[in-house]
């Protein structure tokens, strides 16, 4: 499966690294592909680095406005036009989606995707994963969301919140 992986490109902390690179030693060790924002800095770094010590393939997707941070040994780097051009790409190449703990960046990626998905344009699996309770505040969001009709499908059918990196996986290979 080609899985895009949703992540900032900033330097984090261990207690969220140390989950992300594994989750994506365990995509590449189970033959999956890893799509990505292409950067070569931060956690973006520090995943595709790990897919590539597993011995994964990797996909970068870049914009023209970063296209000086992104990964020179990519196995395929492509580079969009702007966000929405990258979201688009990566969308239509994604069989499942994998979010990290990010910034605004990431967060957009989510709830784009999870639009999609809500109106069925596509029913690829996405999965937070939820390190140190990172996404508790965006699942209640969600929740309250859903409590005062705004969201009229149930949560657990368009997103699932994932404790660690191998039920992250998990739950997309099934």
């Amino acid at each position: 499966m080609n899985i895009a992986v949703f992540c900032s490109a900033n330097d984090i902390a261990e207690n969220y690294t140390k989950p992300a690179v594994e989750f994506v030693r365990l995509l590449a060790r189970n033959k999956h592909t890893l799509i990505w924002g292409g950067s070569d800095r931060g956690i973006m770094k520090m995943i595709a680095s790990a897919a590539q010590e597993e011995g994964g393939k990797i996909i970068g997707v870049s914009m023209k406005i970063l296209e000086s941070h992104a990964r020179t040994n990519a196995d395929e780097m492509i580079v969009a036009k702007d966000l929405g051009e990258r979201k688009s790409i990566m969308s239509e190449r994604a069989d499942a989606f994998a979010v990290l703990p990010g910034g605004i960046g990431t967060l957009d990626e989510t709830t784009h995707i999870l639009e999609l998905k809500k109106h069925a344009v596509h029913k690829k699996p996405v999965v937070l994963l939820n390190t140190d309770g990172f996404y508790d505040g965006f699942k209640t969001q969600l929740e309250r969301m859903q409590e005062d009709g705004f969201l009229t499908q149930e949560i657990d059918e368009f997103v699932f919140f994932a404790a660690t990196p191998e039920e992250a996986l998990a739950y997309i290979e099934k």
